[in-house]
């Protein structure tokens, strides 16, 4: 906080005057020393490779004048950035203190009970629920600084990778090796802080995911055409929504020792899951043999599948998902576009309010039934290089979540007519035969056109019926 920021622009000042030095010794060799090789007083072969030598060298001039004027405006970038950026921290601290926080040095945010009245302390001492409205509270100034401290590191991150850029050889077939850079470019990013936070992007999945989240949409959209295919797969597109699931289940794992009844409906129930898959039920057949496995272990479901096999389930998605938000989405990422200039290409992260359905198809009711969905994705905006309106398409992928269990009080009828009680199945968790398990699954990516104000349509592909029930290495936790 206490640096002298001013050095920058000094620093900057120094190699604009290398930069004019530079152009004196550049104009110097062009005319005293490159242009006898032009000349008609020195003819023939040693001229000729006279004459390629001087052209490198004069190339080199042009290219030391262009880099150090490059790593000046850098240079001053960064010092109006940073002590903008340092004026928002001191901003933050100033308005955490006026709401009764104490900030150090260190930026460590504790509650000021030093300002309390006399009957406020007392009050503050006595009440639990007081003492930890002021945590809560000096947590989130806590968070607002060290976001704010966050955005100083990610600019001197920017400005190295700048810098470095700047001073980088950009053609290797001048004549030179490690030269100086004769072509360096103008970042893309919108800021030096944006740059930095762009060229970090963490391993975690659900880290990518707020990381993403987290950037400007200019920068989005700068990485989406150039690593478009690398982020995708890494999980930019993944929902934020914190599912949780709605209900306790059978209660603990492996609490009771198994009666031989208990065995005797387990290997009743893997006969069912049998004969569920002979008559193509084949997700359920997967999900209960999953349950009846034990492991406990996530499953990732078929999301694609089910929307192929469940046109009630797909239509929902459509219309209330989709149809249901692309307005608002739209104006959303239109106001990003003209923000940023009206001619960058933007992208704006968007998901839908998750909602709870109960799927309707025989095999998918049996499999999932009752689930939390949303959809996840983000909207592009791209200038129309006709002179015509932007261009607005929506890319998103369909999120599912439930909880395999059993809920007592019911009954469900498998194929054949059998019918067995909820808890019984459930049972077999109770007493450790079975376990019970998380299931998430996130569909193939949709495109919808969001130019037009046309009704979506989800397509999924026929994805056949090989690899289903059996294919529980699809289960990970990471897959989403």
């Amino acid at each position: 906080m206490s640096t002298d920021l001013s050095k920058l622009g000094t620093a900057a000042g120094k190699w604009e005057e290398m930069a004019a030095k530079f152009k004196t010794l550049m104009d110097s060799y062009e005319r005293d020393v490159h242009g006898i090789s032009l000349g008609t007083s020195w003819l023939g072969v040693s001229a000729q490779a006279a004459n390629g030598r001087f052209t490198v060298t004069l190339r080199e001039l042009q290219g030391a004048q262009k880099e150090a004027k490059a790593v000046a405006s850098i240079l001053r970038e960064a010092q109006t950035q940073l002590a903008d950026l340092r004026g928002r921290i001191e901003a933050v601290r100033a308005d955490a203190v006026k709401d009764g926080m104490r900030v150090s040095d260190q930026g460590t945010v504790t509650f000021d009970s030093e300002r309390l009245t006399q009957g406020e302390r007392t009050a503050y001492v006595h009440d639990p629920s007081f003492q930890q409205s002021a945590r809560a509270k000096a947590g989130e100034w806590s968070e607002r600084i060290a976001q704010a401290v966050k955005a100083v590191g990610d600019a001197d991150a920017g400005i190295r990778l700048a810098l470095n850029s700047a001073v980088l050889d950009s053609d290797i077939l001048d004549g030179t090796v490690n030269g100086f850079n004769r072509n360096p470019l103008h970042s893309p990013y919108p800021s030096l802080e944006a740059a930095g936070k762009a060229a970090h992007m963490p391993k975690g999945r659900k880290d990518i995911a707020e990381w993403w989240h987290d950037l400007d949409p200019v920068t989005r959209g700068v990485l989406l055409r150039e690593r478009g295919d690398e982020l995708r797969t890494a999980g930019i597109m993944d929902p934020l929504y914190n599912w949780k699931s709605p209900d306790p289940g059978s209660g603990p794992f492996g609490a009771e020792k198994p009666t031989p009844r208990d065995v005797w409906l387990h290997a009743k129930a893997l006969s069912i899951a049998t004969a569920g898959d002979v008559l193509g039920e084949t997700g359920a057949s997967r999900n209960m043999l999953h349950y009846l496995s034990g492991t406990g272990k996530p499953l990732n479901l078929d999301v694609d599948r089910m929307l192929h096999e469940d046109s009630e389930f797909r239509s929902g998605i459509e219309q209330e998902h989709v149809a249901g938000n692309q307005d608002v989405w739209r104006k959303k990422a239109l106001g990003e576009f003209y923000r940023a200039g009206g001619d960058k290409t933007v992208v704006v992260p968007v998901e839908s309010p998750a909602l709870h359905r109960t799927l309707k198809s025989d095999e998918w009711f049996h499999a999932v039934g009752s689930h939390a969905q949303n959809v996840s994705g983000m909207v592009t905006v791209s200038p129309n290089r006709d002179g015509g309106p932007p261009k607005v398409s929506v890319d998103y992928q369909v999120n599912v979540w439930d909880r395999y269990n059993w809920d007592k009080g019911k009954s469900t009828t498998f194929p054949g007519g059998i019918v067995i009680p909820d808890a019984d199945m459930g049972r077999l968790h109770t007493v450790g035969i079975a376990q019970e398990f998380d299931m998430r699954g996130s569909s193939s990516t949709y495109t919808h056109d969001l130019t037009s104000h046309t009704a979506p349509g989800v397509t999924p592909a026929d994805p056949g019926r090989e690899g289903t029930r059996g294919d529980v290495s699809r289960g990970d936790e990471e897959n989403r």
